[in-house]
């Protein structure tokens, strides 16, 4: 069976950035399960898997753009120190929960710290980056009426309800 719309696919890979750093690794730990078509994984890597089966092995090159995008330079700010009430001490790393002008939450990344100002990123760590996907396809099936009632696979690698 191959990689289609709608299939259930488990696969072991390992995840490096273009000097070769190890960023992630499904290695000792079960494979990532995820709904094919359902936008589940960065669509650079979904659309390289299309079509492939158990068994295949391959490395995959995702542009920033088919990853996590490109950085998006509004979703860098500098907030007044005193937005931080009831935070002691902020360190570079750091991550908060920014409130968005819709009523909503972005997740945020301190990236500097001074007296007064904080500057926090709304970026995805890895936008910017090209990532480099070494991977194995370990199953491939249809997926259950329910898992696309759900939009993701159930069970190892995937979602318990």
């Amino acid at each position: 069976m191959t990689i289609k719309e709608n299939s259930a696919v488990s696969f072991h890979y390992t995840l490096t950035d273009d000097d070769g750093q190890t960023l992630d690794s499904s290695t000792g730990k079960d494979p990532l399960a995820y709904l094919h078509g359902a936008g589940n994984i960065i669509p650079g890597l979904e659309s390289a898997l299309e079509g492939k089966s158990v068994g295949d092995a391959m490395v995959v090159a995702v542009t920033a753009a088919e990853g996590y995008g490109e950085v998006q330079k509004e979703l860098i700010q500098e907030v007044p120190r005193d937005a931080f009430q009831g935070v002691d001490s902020i360190e570079v790393g750091m991550q908060f929960e920014a409130q968005t002008g819709q009523g909503g939450t972005v997740p945020v990344t301190v990236t500097a710290v001074t007296d007064e100002i904080v500057t926090v990123d709304g970026n995805h760590p890895l936008a910017g980056k090209n990532l480099n996907f070494d991977v194995s396809i370990e199953d491939v099936r249809d997926a259950t009426e329910e898992e696309l009632e759900h939009g993701h696979v159930h069970g190892v690698g995937g979602h318990e309800h």
